[in-house]
């Protein structure tokens, strides 16, 4: 490893802070001149010593422990990185979100996530990814957990959403993400809401 400029020294100390997530090139700009630290960025990426997941993306792999290899970061990770680079919100489509949150083990065939920004298709280090526009309905809802479950139970539809279902994600939501999920409910088909509110309840199923 050859990492001797001192922009760029910095930069890999960040990158090691947070191994395995892309940063986008704006979180290194406190650091020196935008021409330093892109200099700096390409420096390290031709050494190897970084990876250059898209444009204005980069990444210090973390390496696997089994097979010593480096490793990929999830597509759902990738894309929340590159939307906040862009200043724009993306949430996973239904069956994204049910594999998501284990109530699916069903891998989707193409990976598609709903925006506030343009329909476009994105490539983000190994994954093709479809960005759809929606308007306010999908993407007004605030927070992280509760757009997720939503698009989840929409995916599933009222036949899918069984006690088992709604168990499942009683227990592996935290108490704040059912605060959320709450707040969130005028967001919600009125078939949605009992569930919603039973997952968000403090009682047991």
């Amino acid at each position: 490893m050859n990492v001797t400029h001192p922009i760029a020294e910095k930069i890999l100390g960040r990158l090691r802070a947070r191994a395995g997530v892309a940063v986008p090139t704006g979180d290194f700009l406190d650091l020196g001149a935008r021409s330093a630290v892109d200099q700096a960025l390409a420096r390290l990426v031709r050494q190897g010593t970084i990876r250059r997941v898209r444009r204005g993306l980069y990444e210090l792999p973390r390496m696997g422990k089994l097979l010593n290899q480096p490793m990929v970061q999830s597509p759902d990770e990738l894309v929340r990185t590159w939307a906040r680079k862009n200043g724009l919100r993306v949430v996973p489509s239904g069956a994204q979100a049910a594999n998501l949150l284990g109530l699916s083990t069903q891998v989707p065939a193409k990976i598609v996530y709903y925006t506030n920004g343009r329909t476009q298709n994105l490539t983000l280090g190994p994954y093709s990814i479809k960005l759809l526009n929606r308007g306010p309905k999908t993407m007004d809802l605030r927070g992280r957990v509760a757009p997720l479950v939503l698009q989840a139970l929409r995916y599933l539809g009222r036949s899918g959403v069984t006690p088992e279902v709604v168990q499942r994600l009683h227990s592996i939501l935290s108490r704040k993400d059912k605060t959320e999920l709450n707040r969130n409910l005028r967001y919600a088909a009125a078939w949605m809401k009992p569930v919603m509110e039973q997952i968000a309840s403090d009682e047991e199923h």
